[in-house]
């Protein structure tokens, strides 16, 4: 074959010049592939503060079944939906999304990678009404926590379907990430502790508390809201209004039992597994009690002082970003409900009906929480 100089240049030369291309667009994909990789680990480490809710949830199934020497629970709220499992209208996009997250084309191939689902190694297991859902998502600014929004009822209500199932209802997190989920019933239902040990005896635990008086006003005000022809409080309260004898079967007055529920958590977990929150002061000293609760998970405590905005109106703290000036967001429209007025002569028999409820959860769990 004939040696021809014009083809020895057209194969050698450009050859060097496409080698050359192709190095500069290697670098430039791969600097773009990590950019977007950054702004998605960004993002979805930071709440999404808007309202309204990505789905509907189904409604919750029938309440919880908790026993007690007086028997099974009374409950007002049975086959109805729980707004406290819907998050009252604050923000559950960011955890749906992360639980389905499989379906977002664009991050999927690079989440795979260095993502996958786990079992939740914390859990706030209580209690309904103490602010539980203000913790969890206060919980939710953290870069280090994955956290579900929904609450899964796993432990009490499906348990039947299997860890696997639970397993896929939890968002991705990488192997320095902590995966968290709420349910506040979980705390005063009998088989719980045995099936979360059964899980993993590593378990770290978190109860929300707060004055059973109050909590209880607070649950029969939301029950309210839904059925405006149930019955007074006061004599929802008492078996025998005349007597003056208490209805422990009622659980808007039987989940206030801290200390008998918290004894049947302690044949399972010692209590330094165990986190009590005072829903008191995550209103008045959200980040004292966030500083506490990050030390508990073995956090670095990143949610501070300037994460929290006191609202006088709603009166409790509302969440903004630390740089910028954006208006802080509040928890949904149904947190913060007005009470109705409680004769007063009723709220000092439930006070002294909960005294040595109170102190024996105070020496308990070593915390005087000052509701006497």
């Amino acid at each position: 074959m004939e040696y021809s100089p014009i083809l020895h240049s057209f194969h050698v030369v450009p050859s060097s010049y496409v080698k050359n291309k192709l190095l500069v667009f290697c670098v430039m994909l791969s600097l773009w592939v990590y950019m977007i990789y950054c702004c998605v680990g960004y993002c979805s480490t930071v709440p999404n503060l808007t309202y309204g809710s990505a789905r509907g949830h189904e409604a919750d199934a029938a309440a919880d079944s908790q026993g007690s020497s007086q028997g099974a629970s009374r409950d007002l709220l049975n086959n109805e939906s729980d707004l406290d499992s819907r998050g009252d209208e604050w923000d559950e996009v960011r955890g749906e999304a992360r639980a389905l997250d499989d379906n977002n084309v664009i991050t999927s191939s690079l989440l795979n990678e260095t993502e996958s689902k786990k079992l939740p190694r914390a859990i706030i297991i209580g209690v309904k009404k103490g602010g539980t859902r203000a913790l969890l998502e206060f919980l939710r600014l953290h870069p280090d926590i994955r956290a579900v929004g929904a609450e899964p009822h796993f432990f009490d209500r499906n348990y039947d379907k299997g860890l696997e199932w639970y397993r896929d209802l939890m968002p991705k997190s990488s192997e320095g990430q902590l995966t968290m989920e709420k349910t506040p019933s979980y705390f005063v239902t009998r088989e719980v502790p045995a099936r979360i040990y059964t899980m993993s005896k590593e378990t770290k635990l978190i109860v929300v508390v707060r004055n059973p008086v109050t909590r209880a006003i607070s649950d029969y005000t939301q029950t309210r809201s839904k059925k405006l022809d149930i019955p007074s409080f006061e004599s929802l309260t008492f078996k025998n209004m005349s007597a003056g004898l208490i209805d422990t079967t009622w659980s808007a007055v039987q989940i206030g039992l801290y200390a008998k529920h918290l004894e049947r958590w302690l044949q399972f977990f010692p209590m330094e597994q165990m986190l009590f929150v005072s829903g008191e002061r995550l209103i008045t000293d959200p980040a004292g009690e966030m500083a506490r609760v990050q030390d508990f998970l073995g956090l670095r405590r990143v949610v501070t002082e300037k994460y929290f905005h006191f609202n006088p109106a709603k009166g409790f703290p509302c969440l903004k970003r630390p740089e910028g000036n954006s208006k802080p967001h509040c928890l949904g429209k149904t947190k913060g409900r007005t009470h109705p007025n409680i004769d007063p002569e009723v709220v000092q028999r439930l006070r002294d009906f909960y005294k040595p409820f109170n102190r024996k959860f105070y020496k308990m769990t070593g915390q005087d929480f000052g509701w006497d």
